[in-house]
């Protein structure tokens, strides 16, 4: 494969294959840059060398955030160069700045496929089957195989959390290094893990919606509503609970609903939803 074929432009017309979808089949690392950043030009030659040297590992995506303005706000670029990772169609890593090669090639040694991510795959499909026990058991075999592959154990806590066990997803989470903590998925579980422990908390959501429907203020109910929906994925009926919990009162519970958006916001990493509700929130504020 030549450079061409795994190192290119993108845009708002394309990003969904070229991104999105590739994504799916290997890690594509989207770097966001402009032609006046010179740091972004410092940057450029350890990308294009890294993967040209992994030979299809992963692809490397460009975005002009001069011509791309929707996508560098869709993605809440801030600061240039910024690169982040896409992995089955989602952010799971980025980087900022000028970083050294080493630095960039851990990134990418996180991410790109080893023996141990073929287990963690057939772990993740036996678990989706509904075969939780069989994916914990391949879990801890490829935990066994490389007990530094901190991708399986970030697997094993998302399993943990979904299947009850908070607290043990908690605490494999915090025993990860602290670069591997700023990574985006487990910065995503660290959020969902909040909601589920309110959802485990929660009555069920046709009594909690009954609640909400009999009276509209009541906002631990429409709060523990959220954090239901959260944990089944309906993530804008979630963020429409937060906001109008946020609108209503924004000392409950410390601004419990500006909080919960944001670690929504988290979860989901980016898109139009994040988007749509940022706005609503600056709105609502000013």
């Amino acid at each position: 494969m030549n450079e061409a074929q795994h190192s290119y432009d993108v845009t708002q017309q394309n990003f969904a294959t070229r991104v999105l979808e590739a994504s799916t089949h290997a890690p594509v690392l989207v770097d966001f840059w402009a032609p006046w950043c010179g740091p972004c030009r410092m940057l450029a030659p350890a990308l294009v060398k890294l993967v040209d040297e992994y030979g299809g590992g992963f692809t490397l995506a460009k975005v002009n955030t001069d011509a791309e303005q929707a996508l560098a706000r869709e993605y809440g670029i801030r600061a240039l160069p910024t690169v982040k990772v896409f992995k089955d169609s989602r952010v799971i890593d980025e980087l900022t700045g000028v970083l050294p090669e080493s630095a960039i090639r851990a990134v990418i040694e996180r991410h790109i496929e080893h023996e141990t991510d073929k287990i963690r795959r057939l772990a993740e499909a036996a678990f989706e089957a509904g075969d939780a026990d069989t994916a914990l058991g391949l879990l801890k075999e490829a935990a066994e195989m490389d007990p530094d592959d901190t991708s399986v154990k970030v697997a094993t806590a998302r399993i943990l959390m979904l299947t009850g066990a908070a607290d043990k997803a908690r605490s494999i989470l915090h025993s990860l290094p602290a670069d591997v903590s700023l990574n985006a998925e487990v910065k995503r579980l660290k959020a969902q893990l909040e909601f589920a422990q309110t959802a485990a908390e929660a009555p069920d959501e046709i009594d909690l919606e009954r609640r909400v429907s009999a009276d509209p203020g009541d906002l631990q109910a429409r709060y523990q509503l959220s954090a239901r929906r959260v944990m089944r994925g309906d993530y804008e009926g979630a963020l429409e609970q937060l906001f109008e919990v946020m609108r209503r009162d924004r000392g409950f519970e410390n601004d419990a609903g500006r909080k919960g958006m944001l670690s929504v916001f988290e979860i989901l990493g980016g898109g139009e939803l994040v988007s749509r509700y940022r706005s609503k929130i600056v709105n609502l504020l000013h």
